[in-house]
């Protein structure tokens, strides 16, 4: 199996959902632009969100079995994915790629 490089791409936060809809939280999400995870044989990275790993799994997975061109010429580069976090208050992009080693 291949390595996948996930990459936080992107950060979001609508603030004037989350205090209209969302109970307040002590802990949320804690990723940083520009930090990286390895998933070696498609395991979920330590420091991982789980939340955020239940969104890129199945594109995680793909890539490391070596995988990849989704949906038909998607992305330019076939061998990745741009997938996004399912939390609709704070939005993470994550660039999936996979290494060559």
């Amino acid at each position: 199996m291949k390595k996948v490089k996930i990459t936080v791409m992107r950060i979001a936060r609508y603030d004037d959902l989350i205090e209209k809809y969302e109970n307040p939280i002590e802990h949320s999400c804690d990723m940083s632009l520009g930090q990286s995870f390895t998933s070696v044989d498609g395991k979920r990275p330590d420091g991982f969100c789980d939340s955020a790993w239940d969104s890129v799994l199945p594109f995680v997975s793909e890539l490391a079995r070596g995988g990849g061109n989704f949906y038909d010429g998607w992305m330019k580069n076939e061998r990745s994915a741009m997938i996004s976090c399912n939390d609709g208050f704070r939005p993470v992009s994550f660039l999936l790629e996979a290494i060559d080693e």
